[in-house]
């Protein structure tokens, strides 16, 4: 790699973060750092080891789309401390030192987690709904708020939505957002400190506590005590509390009576956004890096990352910095070269039959009897051929057992359905959509 090369590589990298990031953001943790020699793997010397932490917290996929990545997909960068001087190679996030807790917390909500940043759809619409009227009138709708659901799928966003929405709205308010993590770390280090009551008035104190990743406080028996004993104090003065976790309360190793204060409020659960959800998603980011999505590449991305938000979110970053780097426009082409290790394949053992004529006849509104029988009503017909469709396009068995599920169709019938079904869709796109929403929702 050339010098001029590698000059360009870190000037798109600042670009990049300049379109992204708040301009204060900017300012105060990307600008201070500088590109140190001509090294392979490129050396980057930052202020102190907080600004380290702060990047590769908050942007470890953008710099590992940009920056050569090693066999577990972190990024090669060498980072030098300014004031020691002392070169510290990259490492796993969970190796990185944390920073000691302080009563003194210092808030600080991700820029890009707003409510207005939030994508709704049927997924999510109802959690977002609830996140915001506790937002807008903290203890007055839902306390505790509990929002459950796998990874990547914008819990911590919404936590952070509160938070922005709040410091906007009710500037007097005392919030405060942290980890669970964050937590146990406050509590040992002021037990070492022998300074446990300045943390319990400090916590005591606040109007609204936000609580992300409640699922590592299982199997803390003393930990969960502590935390039971705070949320229930300020339960009992009326202050706001919500709670993140990847599962519901009574999934959860807890105590009966850690359970049983959650569960007081709104359980709600986060699901993972429908096909239609994650093209609003792909577009929402592809415009915000300034990259010129074609509509037909976002169906087609959406239609093989489905279960993890902050995966299109990467493959965003992905494909941006891979067609500015080799200056490419985007194709199918482009997209399986570049993103073809994150595509997922559905668990094919699932589908059945019948869960496809249930989807299908969700999706046309008819009835799945109708669709099994020899009915030969356009608006009965018709999906009925969608259904061998998708029958022989996701079940690996034979013409023969498909179509006999069918009311007992023959083969031939099977086949007629399917082709004039791929036929259609060469030039349909209305019906394609149909169909990929359906096939979504079975593979779901």
């Amino acid at each position: 790699m050339t010098t001029e090369t590698k000059e360009d590589v870190w000037a798109d990298f600042l670009s990049f973060m300049q379109n992204r990031c708040s301009r204060a953001e900017y300012e105060n943790w990307i600008a201070p750092i500088e590109r140190i020699g001509n090294s392979d793997p490129i050396t980057l010397q930052v202020p102190n080891v907080f600004v380290q932490e702060y990047l590769l917290d908050n942007y470890q996929e953008a710099l590992a789309s940009f920056f050569p990545k090693d066999k577990k997909g972190f990024p090669l960068i060498t980072f030098l401390i300014k004031e020691g001087q002392k070169e510290q190679p990259i490492k796993t996030p969970l190796m990185r030192p944390k920073k000691k807790p302080d009563m003194e917390h210092e808030l600080r909500f991700n820029a890009s987690y707003t409510f207005d940043n939030f994508i709704e759809g049927p997924s999510n619409q109802f959690i977002k709904s609830a996140a915001l009227a506790v937002a807008s009138r903290p203890t007055k709708s839902y306390n505790p708020l509990f929002i459950h659901g796998g990874v990547g799928l914008g819990k911590t966003h919404l936590l952070h939505g509160i938070g922005h929405f709040v410091k906007q709205h009710h500037k007097k308010m005392q919030i405060q957002c942290i980890t669970t993590e964050a937590f146990i770390n406050d509590l040992v280090y002021h037990l070492r400190n022998k300074s446990v009551d300045k943390m319990k008035r400090y916590y005591r104190n606040l109007d609204i506590l936000l609580v992300d990743d409640i699922q590592f406080l299982q199997n803390r028996l003393n930990f969960e005590e502590e935390f039971c004993n705070m949320f229930e104090a300020l339960i009992n003065s009326n202050k706001q509390i919500v709670i993140t976790s990847d599962k519901p309360p009574g999934q959860l190793q807890l105590s009966e009576r850690m359970i049983a204060r959650m569960e007081w409020g709104l359980v709600a659960h986060i699901g993972t956004p429908d096909l239609e959800t994650r093209v609003a998603i792909l577009q929402y980011k592809a415009e915000q890096t300034g990259l010129k999505l074609p509509n037909q590449i976002a169906f087609y991305i959406a239609e093989h990352i489905y279960s993890n938000v902050r995966q299109l979110e990467g493959a965003i970053n992905r494909l941006g910095a891979f067609c500015r780097l080799m200056h490419l426009e985007i194709s199918q082409e482009v997209v399986d070269k570049t993103l073809g290790e994150m595509f997922q394949a559905p668990a094919r053992s699932k589908i059945s039959v019948d869960r496809i004529l249930h989807s299908v006849a969700s999706m046309f509104n008819v009835r799945e009897n109708d669709l099994r029988g020899s009915s030969r009503a356009k608006e009965v017909a018709f999906p009925r051929q969608i259904a061998m469709y998708l029958a022989k396009e996701l079940l690996g068995e034979s013409l023969m057992k498909i179509a006999s599920s069918f009311g007992g169709k023959t083969h031939s019938t099977l086949l007629h359905a399917w082709k004039k079904i791929a036929k259609q869709l060469e030039h349909d796109e209305i019906l394609r959509r149909q169909i990929q929403m359906t096939r979504q929702n079975i593979e779901a």
